[in-house]
């Protein structure tokens, strides 16, 4: 606690003001009461009280309750709740508290944005179970998640004051969650904000370097669209529409994204400007129909590409979106991305969700579909958190495909699901008895992937079964939870039975089935809980002749091979104190050093990602105090900082010269006499770089080529790419990333 000064006072009571110039939906006396009720009240519960950049605590859920006015246009409740949203889990009042001052739905709001407290064992992940008791909060009211997403917006604003470790396990979990939750509601603004921040967080080198191309390019952007923009006003002036014809810049993070997924250059990106056509639409006239209009006037201008044409009016995307999309040849033979939509359709695709609500208050939309979906999926949730977090995020796809009933229906899904999504989509009972479907007319499996514009028939029959593969058909949550649920019965049988059957194997062989024992397993295997272990002994996926070596040698580690030495060599297993069985604690507030130098394996390289000296990587620590080093920009790594971020450590690499690391680059470029001869040459002679393997594939012309290299650091690598960009005929070298699709 500190004291609060004078200009403290004056920094909250500004801060406050601006709240209030922000509320504009809350203009009656009775709601800015309530407002300034609720202001006064947060105030003195949080006085005294400093955040970790030093400055008063109550600015944080004043900064909240505005983003939730200002940016996404909540109503008083939901700003009542937002200056009070950390006073329960902060200060002594309880939710009763807040009850008996601001009524049952402001407090039941405050409830579920409130985190879990008490004492969790090491194999619950409490920031996964945070995350169940907050999206459980769905089935009642969809305003926690989106204050939850204000807050969060806020907190990633102020990131900086925080140390690194902290820094990465929040960036992590908003790209994980909150950044799709909010594309899911349709917050585009939030949601490229939150992604951009976490980029800025994640990958800085990565950020710096496109935001300094974005500002450079600046200049030379806005002449290209001022040429592309003036005739589209000019044509629309002249047909009387009241417009108005805006850019639409690419996020970082999307640029970011394609650079990683395609594999292609900033410049290449910038090849193809987007511009928004937003129209104030005429009295009785369609604006699906005007939206047209405005298509065929600009077509007149500009050729269209006609297989890329988007129609999402007549069938908005799930997050409410509505729109024209085409694509057209511009001046300078520059293709241009032109979304055309009225001031209504604008306002739903910048504020989502709740604009949505306000305009559509008659007919289901996708969004009230969307919940309906959710809230099946959260009558009966995993018990483990982590697997139910997984469950939930399947839901929150971002690629959709739309697909038609026999009787013409549209129903929207993931891209890539399957006819057995499809047949779970339409009812959990035909789901249940699907043994196959017609696409298009045509016979297909259960397995089969569907794609935009298909007819889908679903077959059934009364004596079919859920079978255990048919969670590896499906990929919407709905079909996997409704598939799970059939199994649960069997699921619980064959839990016991495999706890009974390594039980028994233990003891044939002199050891107990106890928690060290569980524990080591579970590592060895790479289970989160002990039920998947039991599950797949009872279902004999694992090996029984394994399990012996598995406990046994898990438990020597230098720790006892030191008392050893201590007692001259004695191995006198009973006489080692049991608390020497595992590592000890590693400071995760400390930089985690990756030595060459070392004596005992303090860490061990992630087979998924294999980072090599200089990557940016992340530590992340088992129960055991096993360090496992990934790169930051491994799925693997994202996943475990959003789910079990109090796990994740800051790494360092140390000086590496002497050992070598698996590296992958991939060529391509004009097939030519001696040119893979260039090739080896700059890598074995001039760079000494040993290779593991050479392969090289030449057609019409052109050759690709994947090497298998070791080297020191990606200092040497980089040295050695931009050696061999040179070589003539050689248009692209790129490392290999994920390592594990190509080792």
């Amino acid at each position: 606690m500190t004291v609060e000064t004078q200009q403290d006072k004056e920094l909250i009571l500004a801060s406050y003001q601006k709240l209030l110039v922000s509320c504009k939906r809350s203009n009656t006396p009775e709601t800015k009461a309530m407002i300034e009720k609720a202001f006064y009240f947060a105030w003195d519960a949080h006085r005294g009280v400093r955040r970790k950049s030093g400055e008063p605590y109550i600015i944080h859920p004043i900064e909240v309750a505005e983003i939730a006015a200002k940016e996404i246009g909540l109503g008083t409740k939901s700003i009542v709740a937002a200056l009070l949203h950390d006073v329960v889990e902060d200060t002594d009042y309880t939710v009763e508290d807040i009850a008996h001052h601001f009524g049952d739905k402001v407090a039941s709001i405050v409830d579920g944005l409130t985190k879990i407290s008490g004492a969790f064992n090491q194999q619950t992940s409490m920031q996964a179970e945070n995350f169940r008791k907050m999206l459980l909060t769905l089935s009642d009211d969809i305003r926690v998640i989106i204050l939850k997403i204000a807050d969060r917006l806020h907190n990633m604003r102020t990131l900086s004051s925080m140390p690194l470790r902290k820094q990465m396990k929040i960036a992590g979990e908003t790209l994980f969650l909150f950044a799709p939750l909010a594309h899911r509601l349709g917050l585009y603004k939030i949601k490229s904000e939150l992604e951009d921040l976490s980029l800025m967080y994640e990958h800085p080198e990565d950020y710096k370097n496109i935001a300094e191309k974005i500002k450079n390019k600046e200049v030379e952007q806005k002449l290209v669209l001022d040429q592309i923009i003036q005739p589209i006003k000019e044509r629309l002036n002249d047909n009387n529409i009241i417009c108005t014809v805006i850019n639409r810049p690419r996020s970082i993070f999307s640029i970011w994204n394609k650079i990683e997924n395609h594999k292609i250059k900033i410049e290449d990106i910038y090849d193809l400007p987007a511009i928004r056509v937003i129209f104030k639409p005429q009295v009785d006239v369609p604006e699906k129909n005007q939206c047209w209009n405005i298509y065929s006037l600009i077509t007149d201008i500009y050729k269209p590409k006609p297989e890329r044409i988007r129609d999402w009016m007549s069938t908005p995307k799930a997050n409410g979106y509505e729109a024209l999309h085409m694509t057209a040849m511009g001046p300078l033979g520059k293709w241009i991305e032109i979304q055309i939509c009225s001031n209504r359709m604008n306002e739903i695709a910048e504020r989502g969700f709740i604009a949505h609500s306000r305009y559509n208050t008659d007919s289901e939309s996708e969004i009230d579909k969307w919940l309906k979906d959710v809230r099946e999926i959260l009558e009966n949730p995993e018990s483990d958190a982590l697997a139910f977090l997984d469950e939930f995020r399947l839901n929150l796809f971002s690629q959709e495909i739309q697909v038609f009933t026999p009787k013409g229906l549209i129903k929207t899904l993931p891209k890539h699901s399957s006819a057995l999504d499809f047949a779970y989509e339409i009812h959990t009972d035909i789901g249940n008895q699907c043994i196959g479907a017609k696409v298009n007319h045509k016979l297909v499996s259960l397995n089969s992937i569907l794609r935009s514009g298909d007819q889908v028939e679903i077959l059934t029959s009364d004596k079919q079964k859920p079978k255990p593969e048919w969670l590896e058909y499906v990929v919407t949550a709905k079909a996997k939870s409704k598939i799970k649920a059939e199994f649960k019965d069997d699921r619980k049988r064959l839990i016991r039975t495999g706890n009974k059957i390594l039980e028994e194997h233990l003891q044939s062989i002199g050891l107990v089935l106890n928690s060290k024992a569980t524990k080591k397993l579970m590592e060895h295997y790479q289970f989160t809980n002990k039920d998947e272990l039991f599950l797949n002994f009872g279902s004999s996926k694992l090996n029984l002749e394994e399990i012996e070596g598995i406990v046994k040698k898990k438990s020597k580690n230098k720790f006892i091979k030191y008392w050893k030495l201590q007692l001259f060599g004695s191995d006198e297993k009973k006489n080692i104190p049991d608390k020497l069985e595992s590592k000890p604690e590693i400071d995760k507030k400390k930089p985690f050093l990756l030595e060459e130098t070392m004596t005992e394996e303090k860490y061990k390289i992630a087979t998924c990602c294999k980072p090599i000296p200089g990557d940016d990587v992340v530590g992340y620590v088992d129960m055991a105090n096993n360090v496992t080093i990934h790169k930051r920009k491994c799925p693997n790594a994202l996943k475990l900082m959003s789910s079990q971020g109090d796990r994740i450590l800051e790494a360092n690499w140390t000086s590496h010269r002497l050992m070598s690391f698996l590296a992958i680059i991939e060529l391509n470029g004009i097939d030519k006499i001696g040119i893979v001869n260039d090739i080896t040459s700059i890598i074995s002679k001039d760079h000494h770089v040993n290779m593991r393997s050479v392969h090289f594939e030449s057609h019409d012309g052109v050759f690709e080529g994947l090497i298998h290299l070791y080297v020191h650091n990606t200092e040497d690598l980089n040295n050695l790419m931009k050696k061999l960009i040179k070589i003539k005929g050689l248009d692209n070298v790129r490392r290999i990333e994920n390592i594990e699709e190509y080792s």
